[in-house]
């Protein structure tokens, strides 16, 4: 694609549709769709290659995302449920498994994988690149009402109808406190353990960061100290792959079987630390340094064991190391694009919509780490796994947007209603990590005879479906969602508990462990309806709901267990039967129903279906599908072995004819 050079004020900018800042995973994986796309789109990376963040972080070189090898399935969608590192892309070769056969990688590869995914596809890339300012240019004839302006270190100018944001959160959480300039960061202290060798160390922060930090240093600190505001919350225990993971939870060990190490809480900003003419620091309260000057030397400063001669923290530490994550840099925007942090624990995002789009600027989405705020704490989406597929929604909804490209689907007939969930149930890898977030929509057509599948739609603007997809449902949907139980997750569950699972169908609503949900609307769900859902509930309530039961090996084919309850569900919503038949029960309902099974009516009056075989019609008989006619008594002047020659040429034949049959029901009819 052509590059374009407009002049704005005396000021050269080079022209983009799409500017994307960022080279990381979600910066890459959004640059792949807009290249498959065939669209006009330039990748900004500060660095000379992309992934920097891989290049330092984490310190200890251990990534905690999981890279199985093996799940005994050879289906390539499916597999993707349980590989949490891969980008997605049609070239094979760039599965993360063909780069590491370790179940927890290592950075470095992370940094050589995400290189050759930019080569291999001849993503647009233009490394060494810092943007440093960006702006609006309001243009009633742009896309959105406005053109985003962009400018480099040096001092190169751009211009973009949509700007992508996928730079992720790098800048370092800081807690200011008296003495904190006696604190370590995480983005700077030795990784050595020797370096720690005999010394008494307090850790800042109670996350991965943190944990590893202190696994790392485990077996050389005479003992380690971790304070925090909030309680250790175990991922296994509030099912948040974000939260404390058990390659990193060695110190709980060492705290609960007392051998020296501990956990404490606290607010940090309480916190004060005083450094002796030893060079130890010594853990106080702000408020005892009021109206004191800290500088004066710690024998004129009241330390809280002067008061309280068993205080916790009341011996001296060697380093102080502070390990509290990362935030989003709104260094670089300009107050008219409105970037503004959000709100209580999702501060260090942008304010985004459940589309990812900026709440303040129309045209700006935020992708990848920096858009977990849609999902903070209940989902996947600040993470590679998750995100990579929220990437994708953002690209079909700025297609339909900016190009007229529908929301892919593909239309079925109703009879496919029950194999189509079932398939992508138990396939599903976008469904899987982004539960309660990403859904697959049914669109049912008019009368209920035929379908439209969408997969993967953000469920936050449901509400907005026709807009956002350019997609119709004026006859009702469903929605396919995966969720946990609804008080199964949190930092204080007992997830381990007896009888924790549900294995009986009638019992499915009870499912703890993550599982199919579907609602059925008769019609598309408001705004209002939106805002005004239960607590906790992904979506409003529904005309009717469906679990369908836990599964231990999440294989929901069982035929009793799974498929029926959400047969019946599917026919009780739709009033129709959704069952498949043989050609000898609907040639039978022909004479004896006013209206045939869709099944009959899409497949054998159409001459499609289930053939017949004279394995099949034993079955059927053994089944009591069929009646065994060949028990029937006949009288009169025929033969009685007629029947059976008759029956056996009806087999052989392997069909009954289509065309008497329709002259059959028209004869009927008159």
């Amino acid at each position: 694609l052509g590059l374009a050079l407009c002049v704005v004020s005396g000021t050269a900018f080079l022209y983009h549709d799409y500017c994307v800042i960022g080279a990381g995973p979600a910066g890459l994986q959004v640059a792949y769709f807009l290249q498959q796309a065939e669209r006009d789109y330039i990748v900004f990376e500060r660095s000379h290659a992309p992934g920097s963040f891989f290049a330092l972080y984490p310190r200890h070189r251990k990534l905690i995302s999981i890279n199985k090898q093996y799940t005994g399935k050879s289906n390539s969608e499916f597999n993707l449920r349980h590989d949490w590192n891969s980008l997605l892309s049609h070239d094979r070769r760039l599965l993360f498994r063909h780069y590491s056969r370790d179940f927890f990688p290592h950075a470095d590869t992370m940094v050589r994988y995400l290189e050759d995914f930019a080569s291999l596809l001849d993503l647009r890339v233009q490394y060494n690149t810092a943007i440093i300012h960006v702006t609006l240019e309001r243009n009633e004839q742009a896309w959105n009402g406005h053109y985003f302006l962009l400018t480099d270190q040096d001092r190169k100018n751009y211009k973009c109808s949509s700007l992508l944001v996928a730079t992720g959160t790098w800048v370092p959480n800081v807690v200011n406190f008296p003495g904190s300039e006696y604190v370590e960061g995480y983005e700077t202290v030795s990784i050595n353990p020797e370096d720690f060798a005999g010394q008494t160390v307090l850790i800042l922060g109670r996350g991965n960061s943190a944990f590893e930090t202190a696994e790392n240093i485990l077996g050389v600190t005479n003992f380690i100290h971790m304070v925090s505001r909030s309680r250790v919350r175990l991922s296994w225990a509030t099912h948040y792959v974000g939260d404390l993971r058990a390659i990193n939870n060695g110190l709980l060990d060492t705290y609960q079987l007392k051998s020296l190490d501990g956990l404490l809480e606290g607010d940090l900003e309480d916190l004060a630390i005083v450094k002796d003419k030893k060079g130890k620091l010594h853990i106080t309260l702000r408020f005892y340094l009021e109206n004191r000057n800290i500088s004066a030397g710690i024998d004129s400063i009241t330390l809280p064991q002067d008061e309280l001669d068993n205080f916790a923290t009341r011996a001296p530490y060697d380093r102080v190391i502070r390990c509290l994550g990362w935030k989003f840099d709104f260094s670089i925007y300009n107050r008219s694009l409105r970037m503004m942090p959000g709100k209580g624990n999702i501060n260090k995002y942008p304010q985004i919509k459940p589309s990812y789009e900026s709440r303040g600027t129309r045209g700006l989405f935020v992708l990848g780490t920096a858009s977990h705020s849609v999902d903070f704490r209940k989902s996947a989406g600040g993470f590679i796994h998750g995100f990579r597929y929220t990437t994708r929604a953002v690209h079909r909804l700025l297609e339909n947007r900016h190009h007229g490209v529908p929301w892919p689907s593909t239309v079925y007939p109703i009879t496919q209603l029950t194999n189509s969930i079932i398939k992508r149930v138990n396939e599903a890898s976008g469904l899987y990590q982004m539960f309660s977030v990403l859904a697959d929509l049914i669109l049912l057509r008019e009368n209920a005879t035929a379908f439209e599948y969408l997969e993967e739609y953000p469920i936050g603007v449901l509400a907005e479906l026709e807009m956002q997809t350019g997609r119709k449902a004026p006859n009702g949907l469903f929605v396919i969602i995966m969720e946990y139980g609804r008080n199964f997750s949190g930092a204080d569950k007992d997830v381990f508990y007896y009888n924790r699972a549900v294995g009986e169908a009638q019992h499915a609503w009870q499912s703890n462990f993550l599982h199919p949900v579907i609602y059925y609307y008769k019609r598309l769900p408001t705004e209002r309806e939106m805002k005004l859902r239960p607590p906790e509930w992904p979506l409003p309530r529904p005309d009717a709901i469906h679990h369908i039961v836990e599964d231990f090996l999440t294989d929901w084919t069982a035929p009793n267990a799974h498929i029926l309850p959400l047969r019946r569900f599917l026919e009780n919503c739709l009033s129709t039967d959704l069952r498949s038949f043989f050609a000898e029960s609907c040639f039978l309902f022909a004479f004896t129903r006013q209206k045939l099974p869709p099944f009959c009516q899409q497949g054998y009056v159409r001459m499609q279906g289930l053939m017949g075989s004279e394995g099949l019609q034993r079955h059927a008989v053994q089944a009591g599908l069929l009646q065994d006619y060949t028990l029937t008594d006949f009288s009169g002047d025929r033969p009685p072995d007629s029947h059976d020659r008759s029956r056996d040429q009806l087999l052989r034949d392997q069909v009954i004819p289509v065309r008497p049959l329709q002259h059959l029901v028209n004869a009927k009819d008159e």
